[in-house]
C-alpha cells in the first residue's frame, strides 16, 4: 500500500509537471533592454515567466479571459489589448466566444469600451473567414457570426436572412443578417407593459420604419428603440449587406404579431 500511494504522488507530479507550459516571453527585453532592464525582467521573467507559466493551476485559456476582461474594463485598448486578443486566439477562444466575452463585458464595464475592443478583434479573428464571396466578405466585416439560414422565419420575411444567437442567458439576443434588398414583414410586438425590441447595427447599411413616419437609416453602433404594440419594419438597404443584434425587452403579456410584407414599390420609396 505504501509503494502504491508513493506511486500515486509521484504520478501525481509527474502530471502535472507535464501540463505546465513554460511561457517565454521576450518583448520587454526587445522593446525596453536598454531603457528599463528591470521592467523588461519583471515582464518577461516574473509575469509572463512565472505567472503566466502557473497554467497547471489556471489555463492559458482562462488566463487570457481574464487580462482581456480587465484590459477592455480599464479601457486599454492600444497595441498591448491586441496582443492579448491574439493570445486569447491562440489559447482556444473562437471568434464567437470572443464576441459574446466581449459583449457581456459591455454590460459592466460600459459600451464604448466594447465598440473599441470590437474593432480589435475584429482585425484578429477575421482570417478566420476564408472565401470571397459576399457573404464571406461581408463577414470579415464584424465579429459576431452570420450565423445559419433563417428558415424558422423565412415566410416572414423578403429575401433571404441569417440568424446567430449571440447570449442565451441574462439578456438573451440574436444577431441578425439581411442579404441586400432583404427586409422582414412590417409586425408588431405586442405587451400591456414593458415589452418591445432594441435593434443595434453591427455592419453595413440598413432601415427601420414606424408606420406612418419616415424611415430612419441604420449604421454600424446606431440604436432603434422601439416600442411596444408600434408596427414596424426593418431590414437592408438594397445595395448593402445588414446586420442588427435584435434585443427583445422584457414585459407582461408579450407577443409577436407578423402582418402584410413591404411590397417591391413600398421599399423603392425609402432613401
Amino acid at each position: 500500500m505504501k509503494a502504491l500511494a508513493i506511486f500515486i504522488v509521484i504520478t501525481t507530479i509527474t502530471l502535472n509537471t507535464m501540463a505546465q507550459q513554460k511561457i517565454v516571453q521576450t518583448a520587454g527585453r526587445t522593446q525596453l533592454g536598454e531603457f528599463a532592464p528591470e521592467f523588461a525582467h519583471l515582464n518577461d521573467d516574473i509575469l509572463f515567466g512565472e505567472v503566466w507559466s502557473r497554467n497547471d493551476l489556471l489555463s492559458l485559456r482562462d488566463r487570457s479571459l481574464v487580462t482581456i476582461t480587465s484590459l477592455i474594463s480599464q479601457g486599454i485598448t492600444d497595441n498591448s489589448l491586441k496582443y492579448h486578443l491574439q493570445s486569447a486566439k491562440n489559447n482556444g477562444i473562437t471568434r464567437t466566444e470572443a464576441a459574446e466575452i466581449i459583449t457581456h463585458i459591455a454590460f459592466y464595464a460600459g459600451w464604448p469600451k466594447a465598440w473599441a475592443a470590437f474593432n480589435l478583434a475584429k482585425e484578429v479573428w477575421n482570417e478566420d473567414v476564408k472565401g470571397e464571396d459576399a457573404k464571406a466578405a461581408f463577414q470579415r466585416e464584424m465579429i459576431f457570426p452570420i450565423g445559419a439560414p433563417n428558415t424558422a422565419f423565412a415566410k416572414y420575411f423578403t429575401g433571404n436572412s441569417y440568424l446567430a444567437q449571440i447570449s442565451d442567458s441574462q439578456i438573451p439576443f440574436f444577431n441578425v443578417t439581411f442579404e441586400p434588398g432583404c427586409r422582414n414583414n412590417w409586425h408588431i410586438h405586442h405587451a400591456t407593459t414593458g415589452g418591445g425590441q432594441m435593434l443595434v447595427g453591427v455592419a453595413g447599411r440598413g432601415w427601420y420604419q414606424e408606420e406612418g413616419k419616415p424611415a430612419q437609416e441604420i449604421l454600424p453602433g446606431t440604436i432603434i428603440h422601439i416600442p411596444a404594440n408600434v408596427k414596424h419594419w426593418h431590414g437592408a438597404a438594397k445595395d448593402s449587406w445588414f446586420a442588427h443584434l435584435a434585443f427583445e425587452i422584457p414585459g407582461e403579456n408579450t407577443s409577436n404579431e407578423w402582418l402584410e410584407a413591404v411590397g417591391d414599390e413600398e421599399y423603392n420609396r425609402v432613401k
